[in-house]
């Protein structure tokens, strides 16, 4: 999970660069290739895998709350409001984030959830993307899919991840086709929520696959310290792309080349930082704050270090 939610920090910021600067989709009146790449390959893909992500995330917690807690459902809430003001702050810089959609969506929708049958939550979460609710129909299915503990316990799912990673392929080409000779601009409609939705998915059981393949070292390496902090670098992408995309002539231009290796550049440096920071803290900075805030008690940061031991096994002196 980790690692897909890395992988999907990326899709996330090759979307929100060209927004949050304002950047011009065409180039000598013809749509620029790489925005139309995006448009195909990336809009509308990887907002469907951060919000089934955060709402697998929710159900999981809660689920080991229960265990600790009288309340656990207090500390529900508690989650969910944090990122409510965290999101309203965001919106400042990049108006059209997400944190605050599922903050008020969670509160709206998994909370009342979390006392009904498991099964209401998976109708809702397969409904509610029908009818135009792609981001909160996520939330919803993910946190299904954690009480149905199907995350959990993917190891053991290879086969129906196969049949998944089939399935959606299968959907993807002629939804792709759909998109591709249908509306050339990018917006809420059929054809490019279909083809995100089976994209998606298609994305999603192709990646956890490969992290049970020989290729799971070099994965894990690279995404899963990127995923263990996703939310400290989302927000700090975007404080990046604010304060760097102008200096790099990004704003309100047509330089998509220029996007891209900044794109790769952000990326590229979270994902070394995020590895020497959990080397020796626990969480990411917001992370922490966010689990303090849920927990409503101040949280140990700093990785313990192991005891130093001598060569007969007993701790040395300081």
């Amino acid at each position: 999970m980790d690692a897909l939610r890395g992988f999907a920090l990326f899709g996330i910021l090759l979307v929100n660069v060209p927004a949050i600067m304002n950047m011009e989709g065409e180039v000598g009146g013809a749509q620029a290739p790489i925005r139309h790449a995006l448009d195909l390959f990336v809009q509308y893909r990887f907002n469907v895998i951060f919000a089934l992500l955060f709402g697998i995330g929710f159900g999981i917690f809660l689920q080991r709350a229960a265990h600790r807690h009288a309340n656990p459902r207090l500390l529900l809430v508690r989650r969910l409001v944090f990122l409510v003001p965290l999101g309203a702050a965001h919106q400042l810089l990049h108006h059209g984030e997400f944190l605050l959609l599922y903050g008020l969506a969670g509160l709206a929708l998994l909370l009342p959830l979390s006392w009904a049958p498991r099964w209401v939550s998976l109708v809702a979460g397969l409904v509610l993307p029908l009818i135009g609710s792609s981001v909160p129909g996520m939330l919803v299915l993910g946190y299904a899919l954690a009480q149905y503990e199907i995350p959990q316990t993917l190891h053991a799912r290879r086969k129906q991840l196969i049949v998944l990673l089939v399935v959606a392929v299968s959907l993807s080409v002629p939804a792709f086709l759909l998109q591709l000779h249908g509306p050339h601009q990018v917006g809420l409609v059929l054809t490019t929520a279909g083809a995100g939705m089976c994209m998606a998915a298609a994305y999603s059981s192709g990646l956890v696959l490969l992290t049970g393949t020989s290729f799971e070292k070099r994965i894990s390496a690279v995404l899963e310290p990127l995923g263990r902090m996703a939310l400290t670098n989302y927000v700090t992408a975007t404080l990046l792309v604010v304060g760097l995309g102008p200096v790099i002539g990004l704003r309100g231009s047509s330089a998509w080349a220029s996007m891209l290796a900044f794109c790769c550049g952000i990326i590229a440096a979270q994902a070394v930082w995020s590895r020497l920071w959990l080397a020796r803290f626990r969480y990411g900075p917001l992370e922490w704050a966010w689990r303090c805030v849920t927990w409503w008690q101040w949280q140990p940061l700093r990785v313990k270090a192991p005891a130093a031991t001598g060569r007969s096994g007993g701790r040395l002196s300081p």
